[in-house]
């Protein structure tokens, strides 16, 4: 039997969660259930590790990953101990490479795979459906994430709550974090907004999961009843021109309640021939989405048991539907969609919304079945054809009856409809009846009938021959509006395929058009903003600019193509070439419609394309400003506790001590100094003002003043004597090198030493920094030279992130660049590449010799003078 989940789901750290579920686990534990802690971080925090004190401890399982040791959950140990729950705090935390998961909500599964119960914790900003959402208010991208299905399984989620200006105090009073990071969490991430915001995202998730599970419970026990626990308000829309208002009051209705939900739906009949106006039902939905609300379309041919399904299925609450269109004696003979609607409803509350088109009337739209030749044909065959047919009867009168005479004829008036359809054979059948009164209905050669059962004869013939011509026709039609709605669904699948598989959507959707109707040019126009509207339309190209065209010369105004679609007041569509016909209207105006879209689309990107550089801007800065916190402050603090040491009248110091106080004081400075270097070449790089000078330089002589800066570290130089010059500036060469090395020399494991190359390719030279370290994942290898970026790391003490990034930039700035490459064996090979000197080239290989020996001089020296610093 699987275990069962029990998550806590607080906005933001320090509310309370683990604290909470330590208290479950002990209300447990009273109740004499087998509780064990598999994993708990109390984060220093006293009264969390209070809690936890009597609770029994699974032993973690410890795991060395780059030099250091970590402590992970030892999903195997408690398995083993078996017991009925289990503790096991940060759900969405990543374990340390190498682990038996990736994911610690993947230890949870196998838990409860094994029949154990999990009670677990995680915050709103880790769940994947809002990272971004939360990255964009704090400022702070959170790189731990779990799938929201997971927590959304979990068998209970509670959420612990608290309003921000409790948890600041919280912090204030030291309850969450150290005092020396008070300060800067509550001027950053735990600003009131930010809280309040994540306080909004848990709850309003929350609330989702419990609509999901009133959904669960209510289709469980086939409850069709609506339940009003939220208001949901649903909006019927027809495509005609009054769904706009429909959409906006039902909007209005459902603003009154905070957090209530807007449906849209549009009933389409399932023989798929009596579709809405596409262009007003794409409007429509842009309109619906704008509001916050989702479109929907269902099919059913019962209109209103169709709108009360779908209402009831969403739960809703309330119903908008517009005033009936239809006239009052049309009226008079059903009672039309609205009122069925309101009669069946229900609980469901009813809006019936009046609007400019209500009791007008409508016109269905009448597609003709056959063309004009057709039924031409159709009028000339019942003119001709019915006297030839009597002809040919009369021939024959002693050998048929009457009966046999009236058959004939209805052969003839269905002949007369298939060829030219309803009129034809209306017109087909009365000639008949008159010619069999006259020719064959006794007495003969008049218009009069002896006989009364003759008389029922032609009455029948004339009603089945019309009933028949009728049938015919709509067969017909029927036939042909759906070889035409087939047409315009091959036309619209092929638009949607060349809109989502092109790059620029609004040329090629244009494009598509121009080649499927043969038109010269399509145009599509727009009135800039600041045009006044003056009535009907505008032939004044100065009103109207080109938003986007293809093919010939573009139209300037709605009047200068053949065919003008005005799509709203400020966007036209207007085709130049052969006209369409009036069938092909519905499919112009959804090409119409999904042009303005495109348009708004594109309009979109360019203007998050403008905004991109200022969000990274800011992004940038948001990312200096936490990352730089800790580093400004601690060489400083070092630095001014040495110096107010020294001048401490209390403390009398010895030579030796006052030195090592003026040492300390001084690395902190250099620390602080390079970061601040550091700082400002980046900022410099980035708004392209960093001053260059570049001459040709020999890396021998570069390299080993790198090394000399970082000090110490075990690094083998093999550098060639017959390798070219380089372009670069020393200075900037000199701080790329030593921040490659550096960055090798941090992740190499002891014992191991740095591998520093060179060689020439074509006319560039390659440097390569060779570590053996961990190495870095394919993944992330752009990653790693994003500013403030400090990958795999768990601390802020080995610097903001920059030294990667600036690397680059500079290497850049120089003419060349920096790839990472794994190393054989397993590490990462840093390669550095610069222009090679065209004028050394062959000079090099002269003074190939010489220079070996004044490398390995200094190599060897370099080495020494380690060794004497008591370093391997």
């Amino acid at each position: 039997m699987r275990g069962r989940l029990r998550v806590y789901l607080g906005a933001a750290p320090g509310v309370g969660k683990t604290y909470a579920m330590l208290g479950e686990a002990r209300r447990r534990v009273d109740r004499g259930t087998d509780v064990v802690v598999g994993y708990l971080e109390t984060h220093g925090r006293a009264h969390t590790a209070e809690m936890a004190e009597g609770l029994e401890v699974v032993p973690r399982k410890t795991m060395t990953y780059r030099g250091a040791l970590f402590t992970e959950l030892d999903t195997a140990a408690v398995i083993a101990r078996s017991p009925r729950v289990a503790l096991v705090d940060e759900l969405a935390h990543t374990n340390v490479p190498g682990s038996r998961h990736d994911k610690r909500w993947q230890d949870i599964e196998e838990l409860l795979d094994a029949g154990i119960d999990v009670i677990s914790t995680v915050n709103i900003q880790h769940l994947e459906s809002v990272n971004d959402v939360v990255e964009q208010i704090t400022g702070v991208p959170q790189r731990e994430t779990v799938p929201d299905e997971v927590v959304r399984r979990a068998d209970q989620v509670e959420l612990i709550d608290m309003v921000p200006e409790a948890l600041r105090r919280r912090m204030a009073h030291g309850n969450v974090y150290p005092p020396e990071k008070v300060d800067a969490a509550l001027g950053n991430y735990f600003r009131v907004g930010n809280l309040t915001a994540l306080r909004e995202l848990a709850l309003l998730w929350l609330a989702d999961k419990v609509d999901d599970q009133l959904d669960r419970y209510r289709a469980d026990h086939d409850i069709s009843r609506t339940w009003e626990a939220r208001e949901r308000v649903v909006v019927a829309l027809t495509g005609g021109a009054e769904g706009d208002t429909l959409i906006r009051r039902a909007s209005r209705i459902a603003d009154r309640s905070k957090g209530a939900d807007l449906f849209a739906v549009h009933v389409t009949r399932s023989d798929g021939l009596t579709g809405a106006n596409p262009a007003n039902l794409a409007r429509q939905r842009a309109l619906a989405e704008s509001l916050g609300g989702t479109f929907h379309q269902v099919v059913g041919d019962d209109v209103p048991r169709a709108l009360l399904d779908f209402a009831q299925g969403v739960n809703a609450t309330q119903l908008v539907i517009g005033s009936s269109r239809r006239g009052r004696f049309a009226q008079l003979l059903s009672r039309g969609v609205g009122v069925q609607t309101t009669a069946l409803s229900g609980p469901i509350d009813v809006h019936m919304v009046t609007h400019e088109g209500a009791s007008r009337g409508r016109r269905p739209e009448r597609l003709s079945a056959l063309t004009r030749r057709r039924r031409a044909a159709g009028f000339v065959l019942a003119v001709a054809g019915m006297p030839a047919l009597s002809m040919v009867l009369a021939a024959l009168r002693g050998e048929l009856s009457l009966a046999s005479d009236i058959m004939m004829f209805l052969v003839g008036v269905i002949g007369v409809a298939l060829a030219g359809g309803l009129w034809p054979a209306l017109v087909a059948a009365v000639l008949g009846s008159l010619l069999l009164n006259y020719y064959f209905s006794p007495p003969l050669y008049q218009f009069a009938i002896a006989e009364r059962e003759n008389v029922l004869a032609l009455v029948v013939f004339l009603a089945v021959a019309a009933a028949v011509s009728a049938v015919v026709d709509l067969a017909a039609r029927r036939t042909r509006q759906a070889a035409l709605a087939s047409a315009d669904a091959a036309v619209l699948a092929t638009l949607s395929h060349s809109v989502l598989g092109g790059e620029r959507a609004l040329e090629g959707l244009l494009e598509r058009l121009r080649e499927t109707y043969g038109l010269t040019s399509v145009t599509l126009l727009e009135r800039p903003p600041d045009t006044p509207l003056t009535p009907g339309r505008q032939t004044d190209p100065q009103r109207w600019r080109v938003a986007a065209a293809v093919g010939g010369r573009p139209c300037g105004s709605p009047d200068d193509g053949d065919v003008d679609l005005p799509i709203d007041d400020g966007l036209a569509l207007v085709l130049r070439g052969p006209t369409p016909s009036a069938a092909d209207r519905r499919v112009l105006e959804a090409f119409a419609a999904q042009a303005a879209v495109a348009l708004r689309q594109q309009r979109l990107e360019e203007q998050a394309e403008r905004v991109r550089p200022l969000a990274e801007a800011d992004r940038m800065r948001t990312a200096l400003l936490s990352a730089v916190s800790h580093d400004l402050r601690t060489p400083l603090a070092s630095a001014k506790a040495a110096v107010e040491s020294m001048r401490s009248p209390d403390v009398h110091w010895s030579d030796a001590d006052r030195d090592e106080l003026v040492d300390t004081a001084a690395e902190s400075l250099d620390r602080l100094d390079r970061l601040v270097a550091n700082l400002l070449d980046m900022s410099r790089l980035q708004a392209g003002a960093l001053g260059i000078s570049t001459r040709s330089l020999a890396l021998e002589d570069v390299v080993p003043r790198a090394l000399d800066d970082l000090g110490s570290g075990d690094v083998l130089l093999r550098i060639p004597g017959d390798l070219p010059e380089v372009l670069a500036d020393p200075t900037l060469l000199e701080r790329v090198l030593v921040n490659l090395i550096a960055n090798a020399l941090r992740y190499t494991p002891p014992g191991r030493s740095v591998l520093v190359t060179a060689s020439a390719l074509g006319d560039s030279v390659e440097l390569r920094v060779i570590d053996r370290g961990p190495g870095i994942p394919e993944s992330d290898r752009d990653r790693v030279f994003e500013p403030f970026q400090r990958l795999g790391d768990r601390d802020n003490h080995t610097g903001v992130g920059l030294g990667l990034a600036l690397s680059r930039g500079l290497a850049e700035a120089m003419g060349g660049g920096i790839e990472p490459e794994e190393t054989p064996g397993g590490g990462v090979t840093m390669i550095l590449t610069l222009p090679a000197s065209p004028r050394t080239a062959g000079h090099r290989e002269a003074v190939g010799h010489a220079a070996d020996a004044v490398i390995l001089d200094r190599v060897e020296t370099w080495r020494n003078r380690l060794a004497g610093d008591g370093l391997p």
